[in-house]
């Protein structure tokens, strides 16, 4: 098997679930259920599961893979990425406020003069919102938020984000507004 050339990340492979083979899926669809519908999902290391069965049950699918037949082949794959080609995904046109994160991925983030603050190294989402993380040469990733007022232009076809740099907190803006972090003076009697 060769290595897919644009591999969109699916899902994460959990806990195994029964005895009979069967896995927790952390689906990156937004139905679980539907992650058998793309075809054969693909490790890094070049391995290929097919769906055979899959079912929902609170916010991840239930899978069922050709091949793994009992509890200690499916515990086995624990912490496992599913992959499959970016060219399998839908061809449906999206919203303009929708995109996959695999287009976002490798974009250059820059400000409204010009300058770069490096590239999309990574999305994540602890919960509290999605997260891009940007690498530039020579210097520290860093996350800033995925939002309107930091994010405020995408530009796919000339692989370029415009960005606010003091709204995605690279850049201080006014010392004494919120989120400064220069203390107040203590008042009398404190």
């Amino acid at each position: 098997m060769n290595k897919l050339q644009n591999p969109v990340l699916m899902g994460t492979i959990g806990a195994a679930q029964g005895l009979r083979g069967e896995v927790r899926v952390k689906s990156y669809t937004l139905d679980p259920g539907s992650l058998g519908d793309y075809g054969h999902l693909h490790s890094e290391d070049g391995r290929v599961f097919e769906v055979l069965e899959i079912r929902e049950a609170k916010e991840m699918a239930v899978v069922r893979f050709r091949g793994v037949n009992d509890r200690t082949a499916a515990e086995a794959l624990r912490g496992v990425d599913l992959y499959i080609e970016r060219d399998k995904l839908p061809d449906e046109e999206l919203d303009d406020d929708e995109f996959f994160y695999a287009d976002l991925e490798g974009l250059e983030a820059v400000d409204a003069t010009g300058r770069s603050h490096g590239t999309v190294s990574g999305i994540f989402d602890f919960g509290a919102g999605d997260l891009l993380e940007l690498k530039g040469p020579g210097k520290r990733p860093v996350l800033i938020p995925f939002s309107e007022t930091a994010v405020i232009e995408i530009d796919l076809e000339n692989g370029r984000l415009l960005i606010d740099p003091v709204a995605a907190g690279l850049e201080g803006g006014d010392e004494e507004g919120p989120g400064s972090r220069k203390r107040r003076p203590p008042r009398d009697g404190e």
